[in-house]
């Protein structure tokens, strides 16, 4: 029973496939609260890729969404059936998201928003392109499309951005989180969101165009390990520069 999956449970999970499940822990609540942050209740409904243990799902709850008008879209179905449990009133659906164009999650009726907790930078550009069509096609205009990295960069490559009229802007990070993280606004380039919950100087937002990011599906065992770990390598350097620096 994974009703509510501790993080050696994820682990384990992760472990038995990786390039799927993405992360080696459950997203923390500071890194839920950030990507959930720009979300009000007026946006619903709201379309969750691949929402894991529910870290996420629980956050959009926080934020005064209706459990009724959220539709989690979960491939694994250990996960699925997890959160199936969690959340009965919210629509599971165990299927992939480059799918979600081809159903009607909510009866006619677009998204607000989209939140990805999906791995997008272990999949090959093709793969990510279908994902993000399949996604707008189910957002109603002005909706945005946020994701989480622990790259330094876009999780989205510079060519697919392009191709398909979207930009990818940096709206916060996080080092509370096993590996430290980045959260994205995907959005096209003409759309505005509806709402700005989050309290920060919009200045400090890094406008991101075109910055491609490599995919790792082509890269060697010890180059995924690498990048995956980069995060938490550059956390611990600052907390020694802070330390030196007697802060």
């Amino acid at each position: 029973m994974l009703s509510r999956m501790d993080s050696l449970s994820f682990f384990k999970h992760w472990l038995s496939d990786p390039l799927r499940i993405g992360a080696v822990a459950p997203s923390s609540r500071t890194l839920a609260a950030l990507i959930t942050a720009e979300i009000a209740p007026e946006i619903a409904p709201v379309i969750e890729l691949g929402p894991g243990s529910g870290a996420f799902t629980r956050a959009l709850l926080d934020r005064g969404i209706p459990e009724q008008r959220l539709a989690l879209i979960e491939l694994n179905p250990v996960f699925a059936f997890a959160l199936a449990e969690q959340f009965p009133l919210a629509g599971v659906l165990c299927v992939d998201a480059a799918a979600l164009r081809s159903i009607d999650v909510f009866s006619g009726e677009r998204a607000g928003a989209v939140v990805s907790g999906l791995p997008l930078l272990l999949m090959p550009p093709g793969k990510v392109s279908a994902i993000l069509e399949s996604a707008f096609a189910r957002l109603r205009p002005g909706g945005a499309f946020y994701q989480f990295t622990y790259g330094s960069r876009s999780p989205v490559p510079g060519p697919v951005l392009e191709r398909l009229g979207l930009t990818a802007t940096r709206i916060g990070a996080t080092l509370v989180n096993i590996p430290p993280a980045t959260v994205y606004r995907i959005a096209h380039r003409r759309a505005q969101p509806r709402a700005f919950q989050m309290k920060h100087d919009p200045d400090e937002s890094k406008r991101v165009e075109h910055a491609a990011a490599p995919s790792l599906m082509h890269a060697t065992w010890p180059a995924y390990i690498k990048e995956r770990f980069h995060g938490i390598g550059n956390f611990f350097k600052q907390q020694q520069r802070a330390i030196l620096r007697g802060e």
